[in-house]
């Protein structure tokens, strides 16, 4: 599966707007027929974020909070310029400070 796809300016009836490839609806069908919007973030960079249609309400309810908390933090770490890769040193010093933690079983089960 891409995380990166090409895509192209095209003119749609009477304005303009950009195609995407099959192959991004094949690998995310989840996006089609829904709606989003576009952001500018400086003059060479804009993001394209794309509103997957969800059938429950209570699980829309928190992809909404969820997304609308990694949409602030992407902001910020854009507008501040503190992203970086994430690197195999990184992991191994997370998989270090979670080494030999248990969780409570209890936490887990629905009711």
């Amino acid at each position: 599966m891409s995380n990166s796809y090409s895509i192209r300016s095209t003119k749609i009836g009477n304005s303009a707007g950009f195609r995407l490839p099959a192959e991004f609806y094949r690998e995310h069908p989840q996006f089609a027929n829904a709606d989003g919007w576009i952001e500018v973030l400086s003059p060479d960079t804009a993001i394209l974020r794309i509103l997957p249609q969800f059938g429950d309400d209570e699980d829309a309810e928190e992809s909404v909070m969820m997304r609308l908390f990694l949409d602030f933090a992407m902001t910020e770490a854009l507008k501040n310029n503190t992203l970086q890769p994430y690197t195999t040193e990184m992991s191994e010093a997370a998989r270090e400070l979670i080494a030999g933690v248990q969780l409570d079983d209890e936490l887990f089960e629905d009711g």
